[in-house]
């Protein structure tokens, strides 16, 4: 097989995989359903992913690259740690804007528990993003951006709940077919004035 043909196949699998699990669930889209969908073999899949945990935790990666890519270049430019962070829901609710199956999966399917109960999927790409953020927020203690009283890993981990908060609300309203309660716009401002408070 052509490098080419790999590609394709291999590039089919993985939309085919981001389309069925957020339109299904990881849990009740099956090897054959993806396979199918991409129009090759549950053996190629196989052999491309390992499986569908596989093929879940590729599409989270190779969707994480560009964004922390973006997100970087944003954190690069700004001035202080509150601008960056509000760079970075830009960056990300315009990304999840254009892509509704991705929003899904990085909000619904992201951090779920896996097989035997135990196994947590965290991918490369959020491991990599949550440490930036974290990295942010104690620039940002350091330097008097935001207040030094308050726990670095509590304070990260509201300022993501409540960016994950309304977006993930947007996203679930848009999917049963109402229109959206609120805009980019709306996410924003409140969220400047979350981190106007630290």
């Amino acid at each position: 097989m052509d490098l080419d043909t790999t590609q394709t196949s291999r590039s089919r699998l993985l939309f085919a995989g981001k389309t069925l699990f957020a339109k299904n669930g990881y849990e009740k889209t099956s090897t054959s359903a993806i396979a199918r969908e991409a129009g090759t073999s549950e053996s190629q899949l196989v052999r491309y992913f390992s499986g569908k945990a596989g093929l879940l935790e590729a599409i989270f990666n190779e969707s994480w690259k560009p964004l922390n890519e973006a997100i970087g270049k944003i954190v690069s430019e700004a001035s202080d740690s509150k601008e960056a962070i509000s760079g970075v829901l830009s960056v990300l609710t315009k990304s999840f804007g254009k892509d509704h199956d991705l929003a899904f999966l990085f909000l619904f399917e992201g951090r779920r528990i896996r097989g035997d109960g135990h196994e947590v999927l965290l991918s490369a790409g959020f491991v990599q993003f949550s440490e930036l953020l974290g990295k942010l927020i104690q620039r940002g203690q350091s330097d008097g951006t935001f207040g030094s009283q308050f726990n670095l890993v509590a304070l990260t981990s509201a300022l993501m709940g409540a960016a994950e908060g309304m977006i993930r609300d947007r996203v679930t309203t848009e999917r049963t077919g109402n229109p959206a309660p609120f805009n980019d716009e709306d996410i924003r401002k409140i969220f400047s004035a979350i981190l106007a408070a630290f």
